[in-house]
């Protein structure tokens, strides 16, 4: 199983598709870390930034995320993704230290750098053009 650090800041909008509830067992037990602490687990929809493509994944916290609602864009903290092999199964799982309420002077849409570059020179020139 390989963990990989997954750069939030690149992937563009993130919505709370499913609200947050205890990760439980087959039999309805709530799931637990290490340290004993319950597990949550969060459908998020992330969009990326340069198409319209858009995928649900489900992340699991062990600190319950407060005042997320679905549809409402949110902010993902230390997110993991760890590749899994189970009985001839393969999948992706993914972890975050926390999931929260976007802050409220956002948008929710990341900027795509490249746009950023791209789009300077324009600004400057019709700031020139208007005087």
């Amino acid at each position: 199983m390989q963990n990989k650090p997954i750069d939030t800041g690149r992937l563009g909008t993130i919505r709370c598709a499913l609200a947050p509830e205890p990760r439980t067992t087959p039999d309805g037990d709530v799931r637990r870390d290490r340290e004993g602490r319950p597990q949550w687990v969060t459908g998020l929809m992330v969009r990326q930034v340069s198409s319209r493509r858009t995928e649900v994944i489900h992340v699991v916290t062990t600190n319950e995320p407060h005042d997320v609602e679905e549809g409402a864009l949110v902010d993902v903290a230390d997110l993991w993704a760890s590749d899994w092999a189970v009985d001839g199964r393969t999948g992706t799982s993914y972890r975050a230290e926390a999931i929260t309420p976007a802050a409220a002077s956002t948008s929710g849409v990341r900027p795509d750098p490249k746009s950023r570059q791209e789009s300077a020179p324009v600004a400057a020139s019709r700031k020139g053009g208007e005087s």
